[in-house]
């Protein structure tokens, strides 16, 4: 099966997905091989013992963008990292895709310095659970996602996935 092409002419993003917490371990594997590889990382705050420490976590936990030419040889070269479950597709010539939009979206908001963490992927019509507050812990439908919030939230359709910059914070997760 030929390589799919993006309209670009670049090749596609494809998903590698880890084991918990093995994003790190499986991109410093990866890209010494010459693969492409995109693991977008924002601050967080971590305590260690009693002190608190600012760090680098992924956006997206669990999992890798990989971007390089699949053939078999490659896919089993990739299958060989250690903290790898697999990529996400049904075959190795039918490995699904991450349009080019979406990456693009992620990497400008990465390069932003603005202050973006993950974000439960909400969609209008959604059941969803208030987190905090007066409220928290009541359920109900999200109705209408409104963009005056000054919340902005740039999705992964494939992994079902969201992160968001922060202009306003909102108290809402999937239920």
């Amino acid at each position: 099966m030929p390589e799919i092409v993006e309209e670009s002419g670049a090749l596609p993003w494809r998903v590698a997905w880890t084991r918990s917490n093995c994003e790190q371990l499986v991109y410093d594997q990866l890209v010494p091989k010459g693969f492409d590889l995109f693991l977008p990382t924002a601050e967080a705050w971590s305590r260690r013992g009693r002190l608190r420490v600012r760090v680098r976590v992924p956006l997206f936990r669990g999992y890798v963008f990989v971007r390089h030419a699949v053939d078999k040889a490659s896919f089993l070269e990739v299958c060989k990292a250690r903290g790898l479950v697999r990529l996400l597709g049904k075959r190795w010539d039918q490995l699904d895709v991450v349009p080019d939009s979406e990456i693009d979206a992620i990497q400008k908001l990465v390069r932003s310095r603005l202050p973006i963490f993950p974000y439960p992927y909400l969609r209008e019509g959604q059941r969803v659970r208030i987190t905090d507050g007066p409220l928290a812990e009541v359920e109900g439908i999200l109705v209408r996602a409104n963009p005056k919030k000054g919340l902005v939230v740039v999705s992964v359709e494939l992994l079902r996935r969201s992160v968001a910059v922060q202009l306003d914070c909102t108290l809402m997760e999937a239920a």
